[in-house]
């Protein structure tokens, strides 16, 4: 009874979390319906009022609810267990959600979202575009926001900036919206020598995990994406993934169109059935490494300042991201 109860109330969490704005009960209900939850609005009622004394979430009043800091922390650390696989699971539903138009260079893009203090921007902003020219983080383009605004459905608490990099899996949406399945299989350290990927030094799969793996590689102290861009050599954040053999042609295509509109990303594509960087691919389909998106943070982390990071933290509208050659102008 009390696992099933703390379903429930973690349900409900999900639901606002996801919302832009603070909601009624009716409406939880109604949205909690749409994802296979069958919870009455009396029921949901009686959650959101044990919710609020739990400081889980605040009564707005006639504007409804909204999830509060210790409920967005509560959702972190519910179900550890259960959440193994949680990863992949939003790999796949964030590319589906996607609506991305490259011609029209409008949509939907995921991003990741980081969090760093006021006083530590300036010097944020210059380790991150070291990263940026090095071409070692998810193209040219991020988003910036300021406390009291909204990155996507993502509150910007006071005293804080938040930075949203263009997240790697879009590019498994883009690739699905040209009828190419992608399967993300792992994220690492991978290696360079001389500005080329050598070996994989740390995996972490996809499908066994809770956590993003670069967010646990950044907070371990275990890349040196700085030392990477000024030098050539060092341990950044990639991704591992299939692709069908025969979508190859068309890969090379769509990378140098993603090239051309600031979404570039693919460090390699290999050879169809062959291993890439000694790692082997199922038959029939080819490796494809790529860089992650929080590499620029990464660099900020290891210079000393502290940041926060959720992978695949929102969704945003393609239109709404900056050229990272703007960020000395963007505060």
């Amino acid at each position: 009874m009390i696992r099933d109860s703390k379903r429930k109330v973690v349900s409900i969490l999900n639901v606002l979390q996801d919302s832009e704005k603070s909601l009624g009960g009716s409406r939880i209900a109604r949205k909690l319906e749409e994802m296979g939850f069958d919870l009455s609005q009396r029921t949901v009622r009686y959650y959101l009022q044990k919710m609020d004394g739990d400081g889980l979430t605040v009564n707005l009043g006639k504007k409804g609810r909204r999830i509060t800091p210790k409920g967005e922390e509560e959702l972190r650390s519910a179900f550890i267990i259960e959440k193994v696989g949680f990863v992949a699971a939003k790999i796949d539903t964030l590319a589906y959600q996607m609506n991305f138009s490259m011609g029209k260079r409008t949509g939907n893009i995921i991003l990741n979202l980081s969090l760093i203090r006021e006083e530590n921007v300036h010097e944020a902003f210059y380790q991150m575009q070291s990263v940026f020219k090095a071409g070692l983080g998810m193209g040219r383009f991020l988003a910036l926001g300021v406390a009291g605004t909204r990155i996507g459905n993502f509150r910007v608490d006071k005293s804080m900036v938040a930075i949203g990099t263009v997240c790697s899996v879009t590019l498994n949406g883009i690739f699905l919206s040209q009828g190419i399945n992608t399967t993300s299989r792992f994220g690492g350290l991978l290696e360079l020598v001389e500005s080329q990927p050598v070996r994989f030094t740390q995996i972490i799969n996809y499908d066994g995990s809770s956590i993003d793996p670069l967010e646990i590689f950044i907070k371990g102290g275990m890349t040196s994406v700085a030392q990477a861009a000024h030098t050539g050599s060092g341990k950044i954040g990639a991704s591992f993934r299939e692709v069908p053999s025969v979508a190859i042609p068309k890969i090379q295509t769509l990378r140098n169109k993603l090239d051309s509109i600031g979404l570039s990303g693919i460090l390699m594509l290999g050879k169809p059935g062959q291993p890439l960087l000694d790692i082997p691919v199922s038959a029939g389909r080819a490796g494809m490494i790529v860089a992650g998106g929080l590499n620029p943070l990464a660099a900020v982390e290891e210079s000393g300042i502290k940041t926060e990071n959720m992978a695949m933290g929102t969704l945003l509208e393609f239109s709404q991201l900056i050229p990272f050659y703007d960020l000395k102008n963007s505060m």
